[in-house]
């Protein structure tokens, strides 16, 4: 990882809000801290659901901003052009490699299908040892604890090595979240 000042961390988050007012916090207490911490936050672009709380919220606190949206969701996710640079891409594949190639590490909130692609691919691009950053998946409320035991199924049927599992750091809160990203950088 690069130096603190200069570190940059991906965020897959959904495009909706969610159910819990929970989720809503933590993506603006993220951006805040990101900001905070001097980080830049490298995410989908959109101005709309958990994404739009944790840019606004960096954004609010002076945090730097990268935006990657593809050009078909610019309507649908309100593409928000106020960030410190905004990338549009032609699809879906080629956003998720630009926020994937500009960041040190990958936090990933609560979503839909669209956050669960994104979870998957960086998770398979780990196992296959493409890459070795970090993965955090931000267990607000317990969101992700079906994930964890799906992930534990996979491996105890046999279609994945228990390796899998210690690829992803599951972490309850916003500042458990920041502690395991700085002790990384050590």
């Amino acid at each position: 990882m690069q130096n603190s000042s200069a570190l940059s961390v991906c965020v897959f988050c959904g495009s909706r809000l969610g159910s819990n007012p929970a989720f809503a916090k933590a993506a603006a207490d993220l951006g805040k801290a990101l900001a905070g911490h001097g980080w830049r936050l490298v995410y989908g672009a959109g101005d709309v659901g958990l994404m739009g709380r944790v840019a606004q919220a960096a954004q609010a606190a002076g945090g730097e901003t990268f935006g990657v949206i593809p050009e078909h969701l610019l309507l649908k996710e309100v593409g928000k052009r106020d960030l410190s640079r905004f990338i549009i891409t032609e699809n879906m594949h080629e956003r998720k490699k630009v926020m994937f190639m500009n960041s040190d590490a990958i936090v990933v909130l609560p979503g839909g299908a669209g956050s669960l692609d994104e979870l998957f691919e960086v998770l398979t691009w780990r196992q296959i040892g493409l890459h070795e950053k970090p993965i955090y998946l931000l267990n607000t409320d317990g969101y992700w604890q079906k994930l964890m035991e799906l992930i534990d199924h996979v491996i105890a049927a046999g279609f994945a090595e228990a390796s899998l599992k210690g690829f992803l750091t599951t972490v309850p809160d916003v500042p458990a979240l920041m502690q395991a990203i700085e002790s990384m950088q050590s």
